[in-house]
């Protein structure tokens, strides 16, 4: 009996033994079963992101906001002749000649302009609202000139100095001119608003010479804006030519057409500037359209 029972021991223990054993290997293959299916899991996700990697990425953009920006303005200072447009009435041309008198005899020129010319400050009359120009005037030539619904009257008696000028400027330029608009610029605070010099006596593509004396001030060009624009200069060209003492400028073809000009005041103190500025006035404008 006790021979049984220790047999029956021995047998359980192998048992125990061999089931311990098959535990094992099935532990041991479902842990490599099961690192088999993470190993491929992990590959599979590497591969995954490898290829997400490569492909293009949509990122989101808000979108921008174009905004529209005046120009800035184009500073003519040096000698030449500058084609300033092309469009919509033909080209517009101004020609800078810095040091067309000398200084020297622009001195002498500007003391007898100051003192002889007959100065005179007109009235304006606007919306039943008088108001003073801001700076002073003469005008020469045989027929009157109005603009801004002021008339000047005609002035046959040329100044000897200024008949010369004519005569200097005329060689140069190869243009003939009959009459002289004058200006006189007391101080930073004178000045001449936006204007184009197209009255109808000056007929089409009038050529303009403009003479300075004095001190430098600022000629100021801008381009008239197309009619979809509804008058807005806002974005329109512009053009900045400082004009010295003795500079000679002449505005060309589609200029007056085109563009305005105007001389701004100044911040800071500025001295006299006498400018004089010569053109062709016709008796019969209708004349030029026949």
């Amino acid at each position: 009996m006790e021979d049984k029972r220790q047999r029956a021991r021995v047998q359980g223990g192998w048992a125990r033994s061999v089931n311990k054993r098959g535990a094992s290997n099935t532990a041991s293959g479902v842990s490599s079963a099961r690192s088999q299916v993470l190993g491929s899991t992990s590959h599979s996700r590497a591969k995954r992101d490898k290829r997400l990697s490569s492909e293009k990425q949509f990122v989101f953009k808000a979108p921008e906001e174009v905004v529209r920006k005046a120009p800035e303005p184009k500073i003519i200072e040096k000698q030449g002749v500058y084609e300033i447009s092309t469009l919509p009435s033909g080209v517009s041309r101004i020609h800078l000649v810095p040091g067309f008198i000398d200084l020297n005899e622009a001195d002498w020129m500007f003391g007898q302009l100051f003192q002889e010319i007959p100065w005179r400050q007109r009235t304006h009359v606007r919306q039943d609202q008088s108001f003073d120009e801001p700076r002073l005037t003469a005008w020469y030539g045989e027929l009157p000139y109005t603009y801004s619904r002021l008339t000047m009257q005609a002035n046959a008696d040329w100044h000897p100095l200024l008949t010369m000028l004519k005569d200097r400027i005329e060689d140069f330029t190869k243009n003939t001119f009959n009459s002289l608009l004058c200006n006189l610029y007391r101080n930073e605070k004178d000045s001449v608003d936006w204007h184009s010099d197209d009255e109808p006596a000056l007929g089409q593509n009038p050529v303009i010479a403009s003479l300075s004396f004095g001190a430098t001030r600022m000629f100021e060009l801008r381009k008239k804006p197309l009619p979809e624009e509804n008058n807005d200069y806002t974005y329109v060209q512009r053009v900045h030519v400082p004009l010295d003492h003795g500079t000679l400028l002449m505005m060309e073809g589609a200029t007056q057409e085109d563009w305005q000009h105007r001389v701004p005041k100044h911040y800071h103190s500025r001295e006299p500037r006498i400018n004089l500025t010569f053109r062709t006035m016709y008796p019969d404008p209708e004349m030029l359209h026949t």
